[in-house]
């Protein structure tokens, strides 16, 4: 098991980096939040969870052992998935997630892509008595520093993350839309991501 990986960042995208570990360029999967806080050219130190396929072995990196240990968590319910997983904690993130799932809002959970009520109702059911110890805030990346501004590409990246995460092309552009003026000038791409995820979720 790759528990962690750590060292300079040689690629950013928009869910995923790539990171030089001795020589090898590591493809590390993450969520959006985390790949906003990973530069290019500067180290970073993922907490890491490595996923076994017959025909593949998949890398998916976190901000934290909290939130890598979330994902982890959620994948013991049955039907849930390393995808559905991230999608779960790129929409809500390990405290908020936390938070749904010992308080029993299904509601809240099947706002995620994914995840219908009755998937909800068994996420609550079977993890509300195991997340209570997860229940923290991961780090920030060792070394990364706050995320460059952007510039009108944030449209387009916001838009192909909420896609990714399972919402329908309208409903991305949409929320695109409403969110445009609602963050200063400049804003980071996370920024504009965490309000369009709460303007898919109302």
């Amino acid at each position: 098991m790759i528990a962690s990986v750590r060292g300079p960042v040689a690629h950013v995208g928009l869910d995923r980096v790539v990171v030089e570990v001795g020589g090898v360029g590591m493809l590390v999967h993450t969520t959006p939040a985390t790949a906003a806080g990973c530069h290019r050219g500067q180290e970073a130190s993922l907490a890491t969870s490595l996923v076994v396929r017959e025909d593949s072995l998949t890398l998916y990196g976190f901000s934290g052992a909290a939130e890598r240990d979330m994902f982890e968590t959620v994948q013991t319910v049955s039907g849930v998935g390393p995808r559905l997983a991230l999608a779960m904690l790129s929409v809500m993130g390990p405290d908020e997630l936390a938070g749904a799932l010992t308080a029993g809002d299904a509601k809240a959970l099947s706002a995620i892509p994914g995840i219908g009520a009755k998937s909800a109702q068994r996420l609550v059911l079977e993890l509300r008595d195991k997340v209570g110890a997860l229940h923290g805030t991961g780090t920030p990346p060792a070394g990364a520093a706050p995320a460059t501004p952007a510039a009108e590409p944030w449209r387009e990246q916001v838009t192909e993350a909420l896609v990714g995460l399972g919402w329908s092309g309208k409903q991305a552009t949409d929320a695109v839309e409403r969110v445009a003026d609602a963050a200063p000038a400049g804003s980071e791409v996370a920024t504009y991501l965490r309000l369009a995820l709460r303007e898919l979720r109302r």
